[in-house]
């Protein structure tokens, strides 16, 4: 889905596209790791998490950072194209996150991942929504907002995620002192 992202972005010219396959790149190596850590030490799943919400904050700096390039560059996206990859992710992404909500105790690895397929889940709405109004509005601002909203989204997970294996490792460090 990256490199489809990627390819569609460039050839859409879409800020979202193009924030959506960093997304998605970074989500790559997260479900690698979340693999890698599933049968590890909870020391090795909290600091897997931890790489993983530092990650979704560095991609929100390299959106952030495309979508004012664009702004002050100027760009023409395709909403037509935006939608379809939007589409085409969408179900992807569900069956990423249904496939997550079956495990029955989810670690803080797990749960960085559920947050990272939800976000993109959230994501592809957005560009969805974008892409309609490139092509209703004839505008690009659309295509940038949501690049923005992705960036934020994406931003907003990453604190979550460590947020979350903080938590962790706090109730660790109470459960090895009792």
């Amino acid at each position: 889905m990256a490199a489809a992202f990627a390819v569609t972005g460039l050839s859409a010219d879409s800020s979202a596209l193009i924030a959506n396959g960093l997304d998605n790149l970074s989500d790559s190596v997260v479900y690698v790791i979340t693999l890698l850590a599933l049968s590890r030490s909870l020391v090795w799943k909290r600091g897997a998490a931890r790489v993983s919400g530092i990650l979704l904050i560095l991609f929100s700096a390299g959106v952030l950072f495309d979508v004012a390039r664009r702004f002050l560059t100027g760009t023409e996206p395709i909403g037509s194209m935006m939608m379809w990859m939007a589409l085409a992710a969408a179900a992807v992404n569900l069956l990423c996150v249904w496939l997550l909500k079956r495990i029955r105790r989810p670690d803080v690895n797990i749960r960085a991942a559920s947050t990272f397929s939800t976000n993109d889940f959230v994501a592809n709405a957005g560009v969805l929504v974008g892409g309609g109004l490139v092509l209703w509005l004839d505008q690009s601002w659309p295509d940038l907002a949501v690049g923005v909203a992705v960036a934020g989204i994406a931003l907003k997970g990453g604190f979550e995620i460590l947020h979350d294996a903080h938590l962790e490792t706090d109730k660790h460090r109470k459960h090895v002192i009792q």
